[in-house]
């Protein structure tokens, strides 16, 4: 129920009071918008894949305003590994690749590490995997 917002080149990319939270080890939360929540008119299929060993395959995204291209912003699970189905269709985005990301007003700070893409809040509290010195954990 709570208001998640993505902004960027002065658009609102997404906007939802529908996202669903999903945490991961040692991260802090990422956030599932629905697709009728976002301008799925400015993503492009950046043609990137990686794989979870919890959700499965996901499908990477550029984002296009006026000719210029944000490499890869948001990622989707198009079919999810078994526990994961509510996420299907859904798009989490890095904080980091676009200009703003809010939960409840609230700006927050990217995740740290190029791979990673939670999202900080006040109310979230380290250490994330993806500072320096973290990834074997």
């Amino acid at each position: 129920g709570r208001t998640v917002r993505v902004e960027h080149a002065g658009i609102t990319i997404a906007e939802t009071q529908r996202a669903i939270r999903v945490l991961e080890t040692a991260g802090p939360p990422c956030w599932y918008l629905p697709a009728d929540d976002v301008r799925t008119d400015l993503l492009v299929p950046s043609g990137h894949r990686t794989f979870c060993e919890w959700k499965g395959t996901a499908d990477h995204f550029d984002l296009e305003i006026d000719g210029r291209r944000t490499p890869r912003v948001a990622w989707s699970y198009a079919h999810p590994a078994p526990g994961y189905e509510a996420i299907a269709g859904y798009l989490a985005f890095y904080a980091g690749r676009v200009d703003a990301c809010f939960v409840e007003g609230e700006r927050v700070t990217p995740q740290p590490g190029r791979y990673y893409g939670g999202w900080i809040t006040h109310e979230i509290v380290g250490p994330f995997k993806g500072e320096p010195g973290t990834e074997d954990w």
